[in-house]
């Protein structure tokens, strides 16, 4: 869309609120909201002033002014709002230079797809992450000076299995949860309704299930597409499942290992390179069904997965994920079909 077309989308749709959504450094979305009387398409230019200093990673408060620029072809209508939505992805400027801010992970995948462009290896690359999460019923969580404290709870948990009071049974055993059919997966129903509003939020799904581990483990897959664009998907995504959670009285969490001796929650990303609509990736003679480019990208991978390390398991917690007996990457090999490899090459197609 173009800012008119956005206009009018917002008029067709009778728009009352317009929120703004930009990404810090740690990840995750960060808002703020104005009457739609207030968007102009000047304001698509102009951008939207707000104060740096006081987001995560971002400036230092002697030099705090910043700048939103909204994307008008992010533009979208809020499922979860009482009062009709717009919502629009913006990039980060500095309001002094006009220039784009050098830590606005949205910036930094655009200058990517940029680069890559600029080799002429390749045209395009495609992205597609299968996101897993937890969906539990209740959190607690305290730090005092003499206790430090977690609770979860999930009515599918095995631990309540003995529990008092009406119990009807079907709860998944420890590393048992991988597609069983309801009653015992509990969670068909929420993920479908995860799955719509991911679809009415324009992501295209291509499979839901139930993961392996107890208490609602969850898999919701996205097909592929283009860096920038499933960059913005996947804090959309993370968006919508935890309000869809939220509105059935659950809350979900992506965290890597919330429970104990179970499996934790992954992001396996699969990734290619095209040029001239060929994947350059494949190669029907090769180990695995790859090509040299591949083989290359992949030693790319396993050269620098120490430094990637703080982007891809960037808490204490990944690393609870990331040991034997629970189907974590733990080696720093690839190989094909062995999922404790920190490369994967899937062997599902012959193409």
């Amino acid at each position: 869309m173009t800012p008119k077309e956005v206009l009018e989308f917002a008029k067709k749709n009778k728009v009352e609120i317009v929120d703004f959504k930009f990404v810090d450094v740690p990840g995750l979305w960060q808002h703020f909201s104005i009457p739609v009387a207030e968007l102009t398409a000047e304001l698509f230019e102009e951008g939207i002033g707000f104060d740096g200093s006081s987001i995560r990673g971002f400036q230092a408060i002697n030099e705090s002014d910043m700048l939103l620029i909204p994307d008008p072809e992010s533009a979208m209508m809020d499922p979860f709002t009482e009062h009709p939505t717009l919502s629009l992805i913006c990039n980060v400027i500095d309001a002094v230079t006009r220039e784009s801010y050098s830590r606005d992970p949205r910036y930094v995948a655009q200058k990517a797809e940029k680069y890559l462009k600029s080799t002429g290896i390749a045209d395009v690359s495609y992205w597609g992450p299968e996101i897993e999460f937890f969906i539990f019923d209740s959190i607690r969580f305290g730090q005092g000076t003499n206790e430090g404290f977690y609770h979860i709870d999930s009515e599918e948990g095995f631990w309540n299995s003995g529990k008092e009071g009406p119990n009807l049974g079907y709860k998944i055993r420890y590393k048992e949860g991988y597609f069983p059919v309801p009653p015992m997966d509990q969670y068909q129903d929420l993920r479908s309704e995860m799955v719509k509003n991911l679809e009415k939020c324009g992501i295209k799904i291509e499979v839901h299930h139930h993961e392996v581990g107890t208490a609602g483990q969850t898999e919701i897959d996205m097909r592929f597409t283009t860096l920038t664009r499933m960059a913005d998907q996947v804090l959309l995504y993370k968006y919508v499942v935890k309000n869809t959670a939220r509105q059935r009285g659950k809350v979900v969490t992506v965290m890597p290992k919330p429970l104990f001796q179970d499996n934790g929650s992954g992001m396996h990303t699969h990734q290619s390179l095209w040029k001239g609509g060929k994947n350059l990736f494949y190669d029907k003679k090769g180990y695995g069904l790859i090509s040299e480019a591949a083989r290359h990208y992949i030693g790319g991978l396993l050269k620098h997965a120490h430094a990637l390390c703080a982007f891809i398991a960037p808490t204490t917690n990944s690393y609870r994920r990331l040991v034997p007996g629970y189907e974590a990457p733990i080696n720093l090999v690839y190989s094909a079909r062995n999922r404790s490899a920190c490369v994967r090459i899937p062997m599902y197609s012959t193409s």
